[in-house]
């Protein structure tokens, strides 16, 4: 299967820089093996925290 680093890109609201940006299969694993999600699983303004825990999503997700 090809990468579409390009267009993942484009829906991609890292606002970290980062070499895995656009490459999800290793943004995930990354962020994976720390006990985190990535960006994506975040809405704008919480994703700005950097906090990629899986506490605060679910925090999140009470409100």
């Amino acid at each position: 299967m090809e990468c579409r680093k390009e267009e993942n890109k484009k829906f991609c609201n890292c606002t970290y820089n980062c070499p895995t940006k656009g490459i999800c299969c290793e943004c995930i694993k990354f962020h994976r093996e720390r006990d985190e999600l990535p960006a994506c699983y975040f809405p704008k303004d919480a994703e700005k925290t950097y906090d990629r825990s899986i506490d605060y999503f679910i925090s999140l997700r009470k409100k």
